[in-house]
């Protein structure tokens, strides 16, 4: 079987689905609100790590394929869009929530 030469992005797992929701409540709920920002987190590490080792192997000479530091740049910036987006949202929430008279 020939492999691929471009390692193709995986997706972020969030649960049992898209379009499927669960009711989480108590310490659950918050390590499942926790495990998606650490989730973003980690991704956004990693692709910055392989993005730095990508640009330095560039500036020394010993890169193949130019094209895949473009390639690792451009995951790098999707997953930091992914991270603002989680947080922008979860802000937006809060405030929502805050504003919720009882």
């Amino acid at each position: 079987m020939e492999t691929m030469f471009i390692t193709p992005i995986q997706p972020m797992n969030f649960g049992e689905g898209i379009g499927q929701t669960q009711k989480v409540s108590g310490q659950s709920a918050i390590s499942s609100f926790k495990g998606i920002f650490e989730e973003a987190v980690n991704n956004v590490r990693t692709t910055e790590e392989d993005l730095v080792g990508k640009q330095y192997l560039l500036a020394t000479g010993q890169i193949e394929d130019a094209h895949s530091v473009m390639i690792a740049s451009s995951q790098a910036q999707i997953a930091m869009d992914m991270l603002v987006s989680l947080r922008n949202r979860a802000l937006e929430t809060y405030n929502e929530v805050m504003r919720i008279s009882i």
